[in-house]
């Protein structure tokens, strides 16, 4: 196990990469030594990012345009892409095939069907080649397979948190075929940092709106990993929403537990999955998370709930979108590929 590992940022501007950066300049064992964005190209990373004079290599860092061979020969050995979907596939195979390990935060290689693909994203993909090598990387999930991975693909915010409350539940056999049924809430950081006018200040302060009604683009990674826990297809009903705040995601679920499943049972497989995870936090049987709790941090908050009246297993979750929906969970996947602590460099809450 190296002492320390050489990063390249590509798409170090957005709000992902923002709050990767913050991570990557705080880390212990990382050297951060290259960061991209055609439009900020020359500037220095402090000179565009205030926040980070004083912290690290920031001051003297300066943004590059992304470039495999250049990236390779600053001594990267591990680069994230937190592009845009649809940029991130141009780049990870140059940097592969230049040697570097990929940690791809876009939604790029997350899908393992090439059609799947094309059905929810609207174009062919341009490297299917690599899908099958691409890791779906839930570090709570497929911890052994990230260890030995070269392409590693973050899941989306909304997945993380639909999949970690229901994919040890679906292993299980303790739910229902009847379809699933999940709302979830999103601060406005989730759509990127971009202009657009739904989400100017004016437009998204005081009002909460659905979108994305009946397909949101997760549906396919969520439903691809649902079915591979439960081992048949799994029927998902899934309505996203837009809330006046930063950053944070707050998820409900609504399940149908099979006949004789007490919450006792359910909360049972919970702590056998998660009590050893130093990133899930189980708050126990009738407790709601709360968005403020999980804000800036890498930790998913889960609760249960069992409404007898309607028959129905409740299930609720609270991350941050861009920390473990996004970069925090990035560098823990980090972590795991270089065989450091699982918390090195995410537990400054």
């Amino acid at each position: 196990m190296a002492s320390s590992v050489k990063i390249a940022v590509l798409g170090a501007s957005g709000y992902s990469g923002i709050e990767l950066l913050r991570l990557l300049l705080r880390h212990p064992r990382a050297e951060l030594v290259a960061v991209t964005s055609r439009t900020l190209a020359g500037k220095a990373l402090s000179a565009e990012f205030p926040r980070f004079r004083g912290v690290g290599v920031a001051d003297s860092l300066t943004f590059s345009n992304p470039d495999a061979a250049a990236l390779k020969a600053t001594g990267a050995e591990i680069a994230f892409l937190a592009l845009p979907h649809g940029v991130s596939v141009e780049y990870a195979k140059p940097l592969l095939e230049a040697g570097l390990k990929v940690i791809d935060l876009s939604a790029d290689f997350r899908l393992r069907s090439a059609a799947l693909y094309k059905e929810f994203y609207a174009h062919e993909h341009p490297a299917p080649e690599l899908l099958d090598e691409a890791v779906y990387a839930l570090p709570e999930v497929r911890a052994e397979e990230i260890k030995k991975a070269r392409l590693i693909a973050c899941p989306g915010c909304y997945p993380t948190s639909i999949l970690l409350p229901l994919i040890p539940l679906l292993k299980a056999g303790l739910l229902a075929a009847d379809p699933l049924a999940v709302s979830s809430m999103s601060g406005a950081s989730g759509a990127g940092r971009k202009e657009s006018v739904p989400l100017l200040f004016c437009e998204v302060q005081n009002s909460v709106r659905s979108y994305s009604v009946p397909v949101h683009r997760h549906l396919s990674e969520v439903g691809q990993e649902l079915e591979i826990a439960a081992g048949c297809p799994v029927k998902l009903t899934f309505v996203p929403h837009l809330m006046p705040t930063h950053s944070g995601i707050c998820t409900t679920i609504f399940a149908t537990p099979k006949p004789g499943i007490t919450a006792e049972q359910v909360g049972a497989v919970l702590h056998a999955a998660y009590d050893e995870q130093p990133f899930v936090r189980l708050l126990g049987l009738n407790q709601s998370p709360d968005t403020k709790n999980v804000v800036g941090t890498n930790f998913v908050d889960i609760g249960w709930a069992y409404d007898a009246r309607a028959g129905r297993l409740i299930l609720m979750s609270a991350e941050d979108n861009i920390g473990k929906g996004a970069s925090g969970q990035a560098v823990q996947n980090m972590n795991l590929v270089c065989g450091f602590e699982p918390t090195a460099g995410l537990m400054n809450i």
